[in-house]
């Protein structure tokens, strides 16, 4: 980053220090010096698949080749691909490498220094084609994406301020803090249509309006980053690849409702956002972005981070104004609501990382921008973890209405070793499980919450033929019961019934009494409970009911699970046609189940076998063992 002798006193100190940093991207697309950079992803996903151990390996090799003054190494943000990493990127030829391992660095940085082809074996196959893929906006993973919470992710380096300046940064906050009175700021962000990311959906504007104009000197801003989803990753990922955008879209909203402190309440489990972030808030404070009178404004504001201890009720905005202040994270009864009576006692808008990301983009491109994306009522983008039985595991930011079929199969790449697709859950714990049925269901807040499912944060868990929807709810319910802040009785009392319910179920021991009872229970729980967790938890057990009926009939009447995965009603047979008397299965049984009878085989030397169903644990190990496949569930 370009070097300041003191820190940005007024606009025109700003504008020079962008100027200053103007060549940051240019570098990487060769426009500046004519060196390459080799860009290697620095998200928690790659650094789990080891891009770390990559990134050093580059470095070892540009020194080894001798190649320091024809490329530069650098690290991006999250690509998204999850499935495909560790992941790089060679600049200015746009070369995109997946699943690249420390040993393939010596070949990649030679076709650099060589001006030879790219790497084959690194390169994306398309599965339809054969065809070897270099370029990403080429790859179907992303080719119906649309990125604007995510537009810095994988493009710029995330510790980088200079980075991000270079790729317009501060252009929105600079609108809203000398152009813009806050009136005219909240119009075009009601003219955007941006609606609050982490669940609900309720209009920024009207949330931030309400704020503004609720009586007292003394206003906070909280970013919400507990992201508390089993499976979801979409605000971690963006602290961690942009940093920089969630703290603008805080400053400009901060500036907008007249507030001069501002909170990150982020989840302790996530340390490299932790870093990202405070790295970010810390460089903004050195050269006078955050702080007393920006740029010379009347506006001063700052921003701290506080911790969470990882309780899923605290991502419900008044628990977690609970927790930030230091008491037991549990919601309380609105209204008054935060933006009314909030952190401490005074008016606090509280809005999720995702919504802030979207902000800058908003106020730096204009709301028309983002309002001629999405469907009528549901505008812009969203982010989705895309997660379970799917080929593409990973990150997609899609425009609003796209259909779930274009999600899970264009991007998606279809359901893993060839299955059926069974259903799709999204909202988290908090949403609903959607049928095979209803794949071409556009993705706005109005038609999943008419299906019976909602948009959460963006959590995507994908399922196929194996899983069975019955153990799925149960799933959520045990989430739910272990996550409950135990406040009030329909959440604390009444989801364990429900669980007790399900376990009931999927041990062999349900009733057709207990399926009126789950769905009466269910509809109590929704309407008395006292916060979103509780009167959403019963999602999953409503919607699978709803869809998946005849899976609850067959484990209560029939005594089965059809999809073979509840234990407790499985049973593994030996066909006695079959057996050829070879004692593998009674030689790897680990509990002694599995005897000879006195009908002989094949050979009339040896016995068939059969299984003793009071001993077998369902464990599988004979099937497994069985050389004729004689032995099935």
């Amino acid at each position: 980053m370009a070097k300041i002798l003191e820190k940005l006193k007024t606009r025109e100190d700003f504008m020079a220090f962008c100027r200053a940093n103007s060549h940051r991207l240019d570098r990487r697309k060769g426009k500046e010096d004519g060196k390459h950079t080799i860009a290697v992803c620095s998200s928690s996903g790659c650094h789990a698949s080891g891009s770390e151990s990559v990134y050093d390996m580059f470095k070892a090799e540009i020194e080894k080749q001798g190649a320091q003054d024809l490329i530069d190494l650098d690290i991006n943000g999250c690509f998204g691909f999850c499935e495909k990493g560790p992941i790089c990127k060679v600049y200015p030829e746009d070369t995109f490498y997946i699943q690249v391992k420390p040993e393939d660095a010596a070949e990649i940085v030679k076709s650099i220094v060589e001006k030879s082809k790219p790497v084959e074996k690194n390169l994306y196959t398309n599965p339809a084609t054969g065809e070897k893929i270099a370029n990403q906006e080429e790859i179907p993973f992303y080719k119906k994406q649309k990125r604007i919470a995510l537009r810095n992710c994988g493009l710029v380096n995330p510790t980088s301020l200079g980075d991000y300046l270079a790729n317009g940064g501060f252009k929105g906050f600079l609108r809203v803090l000398f152009d813009l009175t806050p009136e005219e700021a909240i119009e075009e962000m009601k003219e955007a249509g941006l609606r609050g990311r982490g669940g609900a959906g309720f209009p920024t504007y009207l949330k931030w309006d309400i704020c503004r104009k609720s009586p007292g000197e003394t206003k906070y801003l909280i970013c919400n980053a507990d992201e508390g989803d089993p499976g979801a990753f979409m605000d971690r990922s963006i602290m961690e690849g942009d940093p920089y955008s969630v703290v603008e879209g805080m400053m400009s909203a901060a500036k907008i409702i007249g507030a001069n402190h501002g909170v990150v309440y982020i989840r302790a489990e996530y340390p490299l956002a932790v870093e990202r972030l405070s790295s970010a808030i810390e460089e903004l404070k050195k050269v006078g972005l955050l702080g007393k009178n920006i740029l010379g404004s009347p506006f001063s504001f700052d921003i701290e981070i506080k911790y969470g201890a990882g309780a899923f009720v605290c991502g419900e905005e008044t628990a977690l104004i609970k927790s930030a202040e230091g008491d037991r994270g549990e919601p309380t009864v609105k209204p008054p609501f935060p933006a009314q009576k909030g952190l401490f006692g005074k008016p606090s808008n509280v809005n999720n990382v995702e919504t802030f990301a979207n902000v800058p983009y908003i106020y730096g491109h204009g709301p028309e921008a983002f309002n001629k994306i999405g469907s009528e009522k549901s505008k812009g983008t969203k982010v989705f973890a895309l997660a379970g039985k799917v080929n593409n595991v990973g990150l997609v930011e899609v425009p609003m209405g796209t259909s779930l079929r274009e999600i899970i199969y264009d991007i998606g790449g279809g359901i893993k070793n060839g299955k059926e697709f069974k259903a799709v859950q999204t909202g988290g714990p908090s949403g609903g499980c959607i049928p095979s049925s209803l794949i071409d269901t556009p993705i706005d807040y109005e038609h999943l919450s008419a299906i019976g499912s909602m948009m959460g944060s963006g959590g995507m868990i994908v399922m196929d033929e194996d899983n069975c929807m019955v153990a799925i709810a149960k799933f959520y319910l045990t989430f739910t019961v272990d996550e409950s802040c135990g406040k009030c009785t329909p959440c604390r009392v009444g989801n364990k019934r429900l669980l007790e319910i399900l376990t009931k179920i999927v041990e062999g021991n349900g009733t057709e009494e207990d399926l009126e009872d789950l769905e009466n229970l269910s509809l109590v729980i929704e309407d008395t409970a006292l916060c979103g967790l509780g009167q959403s938890s019963p999602n999953p057990v409503l919607s699978t009911l709803r869809y998946f009926r005849d899976e609850y009939e067959a484990h209560v009447n029939q005594k089965i699970c059809p999809s073979h995965e509840c234990k407790a009603l499985a049973k593994y047979a030996i066909d006695p046609a079959k057996c050829i008397g070879c004692t593998k299965c009674a030689r790897n049984c680990p509990v002694n189940a599995i005897h000879p009878t006195d009908k002989p085989a094949k050979n009339p030397k040896l016995f068939i076998h059969k299984i003793d169903e009071a001993t077998c644990i369902k464990c599988g190990t004979c099937a497994n063992n069985c050389p004729v496949k004689a032995i099935s569930l």
